[in-house]
Parts: C-alpha cells; sequence; structure tokens
C-alpha cells in the first residue's frame, strides 16, 4: 500500500447556492483544509477568487478574492459575498498550499431575482386570474338554462340559453 501524500480542499458551505440579487445576499463560501490522512491543516492559507465578469460577486471590501488563514479544524470562510447585479451561475475557485502541497477546489453558485417578485410573474399570475374570470363566466354562461342563479349577472335565464359576458374587474368571494 502507498502512503498518500497531499493536501485537498473540502467544500463545507456555499456550493449550489443561489444568492439574492434584490436583497444583495449571498452565501458566503466555507472549506476545510485536510492532509493525506484526513486530518485538518490549522493555519494554511486559503485565497477564494471570483469571476472578474459577468455573474459573479464580491467581497466584504469590494474585491474578487479574499485570503483567510484555516482555523484549528482546518476551516476557512470568506465571509460578506455579495452577488453582483447580473444573473446567472459562477464559480469560486478556492486554492490553498502547505508545505510545498497544493489543492484547489470550485464551489458554484447562482445569483437570481426571487421568482415571486419578478415582474414577468405578476403577467403569467394576472393572466391565469382573467382566464380563469372567463372560463367561469362561460361555464356560468351554459348552465344558463338550466338554473337560474347559475346565470352570469345581466345574462339571459329564457330558454335560448344564451349570456352575455360583461368585461370588468374579476371579483372573488361567497355567492350573491
Amino acid at each position: 500500500m502507498h502512503a498518500q501524500t497531499g493536501i485537498a480542499i473540502r467544500v463545507v458551505e456555499g456550493d449550489r447556492a443561489i444568492n439574492s440579487i434584490k436583497l444583495r445576499r449571498g452565501h458566503d463560501p466555507v472549506v476545510q483544509v485536510v492532509d493525506a490522512s484526513g486530518e485538518p491543516v490549522t493555519g494554511a492559507a486559503v485565497t477564494f477568487l471570483l469571476p472578474a465578469s459577468g455573474p459573479s460577486a464580491s467581497f466584504s471590501d469590494g474585491g474578487l478574492s479574499l485570503t483567510v488563514q484555516t482555523d484549528r479544524r482546518g476551516m476557512a470562510a470568506a465571509r460578506g459575498l455579495k452577488p453582483n447585479r447580473l444573473e446567472g451561475q459562477f464559480r469560486i475557485r478556492a486554492t490553498t498550499s502547505w508545505h510545498g502541497e497544493a489543492a484547489s477546489a470550485t464551489i458554484l453558485q447562482t445569483n437570481a431575482e426571487p421568482f415571486a417578485k419578478s415582474s414577468s410573474s405578476k403577467w403569467v399570475v394576472l393572466a391565469v386570474v382573467i382566464g380563469g374570470a372567463a372560463a367561469g363566466g362561460a361555464i356560468a354562461a351554459t348552465q344558463g338554462s338550466k338554473s337560474p342563479s347559475a346565470a352570469a349577472p345581466g345574462g339571459s335565464t329564457g330558454s335560448t340559453g344564451s349570456s352575455t359576458i360583461v368585461p370588468g374587474s374579476p371579483s372573488f368571494g361567497p355567492p350573491r
């Protein structure tokens, strides 16, 4: 059996995280540096590097790179990550070297707007509400000859079964 040599970086937090562009909140990447036997490496310098263009972020000092020392558990955290205003995926590169050995890891994150807050989703909700009101009116119109109370307001309840759907704002609530 060969003895393992080298060090490794394990991603602990922040991988596949989604950052809020609107709130300017990011997920801080956290890594652990371990030696060949899996023991934590204390005092190793870990550099986190963000992309210079496209979807990205910055650290609390406004920079694209941050170097921190691992603690007694081999942990290093890049605190204060703030996403930029561009939506999409990006990679954070974490690198370290210790006693002539080097290691790196990649942390994938995505910058996004909150889905429920986007203007396009408002239009989808509005279309569903209007479509639902129209469908409800059409159903009420087809039932007009069977039940006078099911006819649309202003519609005919006679034997012809015809109704008129009047444009306007839909209202929701208990039957009147």
